[in-house]
C-alpha cells in the first residue's frame, strides 16, 4: 500500500509541471499523460523539444 501511495505522489509531481509546460507551449495539457507510456514518452519529449510551438508563432 505504501508503494502505491509513493507512485501516486510521483505521478502528480510529474503531471503538474508537464501539464504547465504543454499548455504554455500551446498544446493541450492532457498530452502529459503520454509520458507514462513506455517508448511513447520518448517520442512525446522529442516532439515537445523540436517542434515549433504554437504559442511562439502567434
Amino acid at each position: 500500500m505504501f508503494s502505491l501511495f509513493n507512485l501516486l505522489i510521483i505521478m502528480v509531481c510529474v503531471i503538474i509541471p508537464f501539464w504547465q509546460i504543454f499548455t504554455k507551449a500551446g498544446y493541450p495539457g492532457w498530452l502529459c499523460f503520454f509520458l507514462f507510456i513506455p517508448l511513447i514518452n520518448i517520442v512525446v519529449l522529442f516532439f515537445l523539444a523540436f517542434s515549433d510551438w504554437p504559442s511562439i508563432k502567434g
